[in-house]
């Protein structure tokens, strides 16, 4: 390296430097012998960790329920108006039982 690169180099230890010691140092520790999200004897990670699962369980469910839904757009609604039809007709008295049973089981088919 030249010169230059080396006082680049240096300049750059000389800025980081102060912020490489801040990273070090634990904010979090206000005289406290853990961290202050486990505090109440690690009720509060417990609690996040539920709430994490929670949330991801709601999101999944929520993918899962809308593909069901757009699915459900594209097919056509079936109805079964032919055997309607036939249930009508021998409940009037139409037809016997006998036809009724033999239509409906080609109805089926």
């Amino acid at each position: 390296m030249n010169g230059i690169g080396w006082r680049l180099v240096l300049t750059m230890a000389a800025w980081l430097a102060p912020s490489m010691a801040g990273a070090q140092e634990r904010t979090w520790e206000w005289g406290w012998p853990m961290h202050p999200m486990w505090g109440l004897w690690g009720i509060w990670g417990f609690g996040m960790m539920l709430f994490m699962l929670l949330f991801w369980a709601l999101v999944i469910i929520g993918i899962v329920l809308g593909i069901r839904w757009l699915v459900r757009q594209g097919r056509p609604e079936m109805s079964d108006s032919a055997l309607e039809i036939l249930r009508q007709r021998y409940a009037r008295g139409e037809i016997n039982r006998e036809e009724f049973e033999a239509k409906r089981k080609d109805l089926q088919r």
